[in-house]
Order: structure tokens, then C-alpha cells, then sequence
């Protein structure tokens, strides 16, 4: 027996067939749309240059619209994933064509029949941070310094073992770059990553994570060496809390100095009733040298972040949020109302999001 499914995606109607008692495949959509307003009111409506999801000031938008089909068995599994959105437009700028549409495809093989130990190849989920560009995933309404400037996805292999308690995750990861499909032109170089994922109770997650290699061409030859950790702890019923700190060093141009960056993240959630959640969050990143955000002042990329966040679930799959996010630096590293150099940037955002099934 055959059976169409019929999605309605950016005004085009998609049909899906398959086989109906082929229950290994399995298909999940997801859709954010969001408004946000920047008090700087750009004219070019471009929210500040390191953030790229709800990137777009004063107009309603799709942050990520997100069309998904799995397939599992007991030795192989796969997935593909198309999206569309702002966050599409920003995060992929640097990939040609259809790239850019792509979020994941890869595929995978259990390497024993004993262990719970896989090999994964293609274009796979990141393996740094406790967020990721599915919104509902994420405590807050926006993504947290951490996340948007780390990889949000990596392609390359990932051998990567869970024990029989489900308590441990380990993996090793032979990568193209930071968060690239193609290579940079003139990088042969191979990069490296690990995670590490312990998990003694359902109320506690804790997770280190690293990233090896050089993202620059050869005859450049800027190796970076980066590490995530954090700790996500369920207080109790209502409180939960996540803890990271960001680390990062890469050889600077010159070749005399390794320029360094820090990236501490704190955020408290308290659940008031089953269908809403506050949630506030600060954060510090210090780039003095600039080697992940350049803003060419004396002291660099040195900022403050806060934001406050109201959830409201609507239905099991659809959330309706609304955020306010303050960033302070030390210098007038922000472009302020009529173009003026600001020390802060001030923006209200709210987000519809719905997912199937």
C-alpha cells in the first residue's frame, strides 16, 4: 500500500511516497517565523555581523524552515535534511549553490554487533555546545554568543560509541574545517575534533567538547586549537541551569603570538506552569586581537550579554516566544540609531514555532 504526504513548504507543495510498512523511515518538519526590532534601526536591516539567526530587523521572517527524512535499522541509518530561512542565508554564505540548503545528509554503519559503536560520514549535526538552530531545542529565543560563533554543523567522519547504560558518549571526528562543506581554497589540511558526554542522571548532562586543525589556507598556516565545556543540571521540577565556558586559541597572522579568546555562558530557566518558561541568560565573550569577531577597536571584541526570555506553549509541537537581548562592550564596537559607533545594541524578538510530528 502506497500513501502520499503533502507539505506545503515556501508556497511549494511537496509529495512524499513510500512504501507504507517500511516503518524505518520516518519524516520530521519545522518551522520558525519570528520578528524582531533592533533600536538601532538599521537602515540595511542587518542585526550585528556575529549573529546569524534572527538576523533581520523590522520585518516578520522565516528563521529556519526545515524538511527532514531519516532512515534507521539495526546496523544502518541515515539522514536528509533540507532547509530554507535567514539562518540558511547567513550560516552557509560562504557554500555555493545548493549547499547552502543543505542542514544535514549522512549516512551511517554500526561497526559492532556487540557495542553500540557507529561510523557516521557526510554533513552531520556540530558537535560543540548545548544548542543548536532548531529553536524549540534551545532554552532561549535567540542563540547564545557560544553558538553562533562555534560550528553549527560539521562534514566529515565520526566514530563515535554510547556504553550499553546509556550514561557515556564518546567520538572522534576527522573534519573539513570550522563548520565547512567545501574547503577554503588552498586548505588541504585535515582538522580534528572529540566529545566527550557523561550523563549520571537524568537531571544532569555534562560535556566536553574539541576542535583541532587549520581553516586557512596552507601557505597561511593559522592552526587553531578550541574547547568547550559545559554542564546542564536540573535543580529541581522548575529550575534548571546551564553552565559553559569557551576557549580558544589560533595562531595570529604574524606568526609571533597565539591570539586567545573566552566565552563564559550562564542561563537559569524556571518553568511556572506546564505550558511557560522564563528564562535569562549572560554572557561574556573577549576577542582582544579579534580572531573570531574582528571589530578593529583597542580592546577588541570585549562584550556583555543579557536577555530575558518568556515561553508560552500553545500545543505539545507549537511555541510562541518573546525575548529582550542587551549587548555592552567596552568599546563602540556597535553601529548605533543613525549610524553613530555605540557601546550597546538593544533588540526585542518574538518567534512562532511549530514542528511535525
Amino acid at each position: 500500500m502506497r500513501h502520499a504526504l503533502l507539505i506545503p513548504a515556501m508556497g511549494i507543495t511537496l509529495a512524499i511516497h513510500a512504501q507504507q510498512v517500511d516503518s524505518a523511515i520516518t519524516w520530521s518538519a519545522y518551522t520558525e517565523v519570528y520578528y524582531a526590532y533592533d533600536l538601532a534601526a538599521p537602515s540595511d536591516h542587518l542585526r550585528p555581523g556575529f549573529l546569524y539567526n534572527f538576523n533581520r530587523h523590522n520585518e516578520v521572517n522565516i528563521n529556519l524552515a526545515l524538511l527532514k527524512l531519516s532512515y534507521a535499522r539495526q546496523n544502518v541509518r541515515g539522514n536528509i535534511a533540507l532547509m530554507a530561512g535567514t539562518y540558511a542565508q547567513a550560516n552557509m554564505a560562504a557554500e555555493p549553490g545548493m549547499l547552502q540548503n543543505l542542514y544535514e545528509a549522512n549516512a551511517g554503519v554500526r561497526l559492532s554487533r556487540t557495542t553500540n559503536l557507529w561510523l557516521d560520514v557526510g554533513i552531520l549535526p556540530g558537535h560543540i555546545g548545548f544548542e543548536s538552530a532548531i529553536g524549540q531545542d534551545c532554552w532561549t529565543l535567540t542563540r547564545s554568543l557560544s553558538a553562533e560563533n562555534t560550528p553549527y554543523f560539521d562534514t566529515g567522519a565520526r566514530i563515535g560509541y554510547t556504553s550499553a547504560n546509556g550514561k557515556w558518549y564518546a567520538a572522534g571526528l576527522l573534519l573539513n574545517g570550522w563548520q565547512r562543506i567545501t574547503r577554503p581554497t588552498g586548505n588541504n589540511t585535515p582538522a580534528f575534533g572529540t566529545q566527550l558526554t557523561y550523563k549520571p542522571n537524568s537531571r544532569t548532562t555534562l560535556n566536553w567538547s574539541t576542535f583541532e586543525g587549520n581553516d586557512k589556507p596552507d601557505t597561511v598556516g593559522q592552526p587553531r586549537l578550541f574547547s568547550n565545556l559545559y554542564a546542564q543540571l536540573q535543580a529541581s521540577d522548575r529550575v534548571g541551569m546551564l553552565l559553559g565556558f569557551d576557549i580558544g586559541l589560533e595562531q595570529a597572522p604574524s606568526g609571533g603570538r597565539a591570539d586567545q579568546w573566552i566565552n563564559p555562558t550562564a542561563i537559569i530557566r524556571f518553568k511556572a506552569n506546564d505550558r511557560t518558561f522564563l528564562a535569562a541568560r549572560w554572557e561574556w565573550y573577549q576577542d582582544k586581537h579579534g580572531a573570531m569577531i574582528y571589530t578593529g577597536t583597542p580592546h577588541g571584541f570585549n562584550t556583555m550579554g543579557y536577555s530575558l526570555n518568556l515561553d508560552r506553549w500553545i500545543a505539545p509541537n507549537v511555541v510562541w516566544r518573546m525575548e529582550a537581548r542587551l549587548f555592552h562592550g567596552q568599546d563602540k564596537e556597535f553601529t548605533g540609531h543613525k549610524g553613530i559607533a555605540s557601546h550597546g545594541n538593544t533588540a526585542l524578538t518574538t518567534s512562532l514555532a511549530f514542528r511535525l510530528p
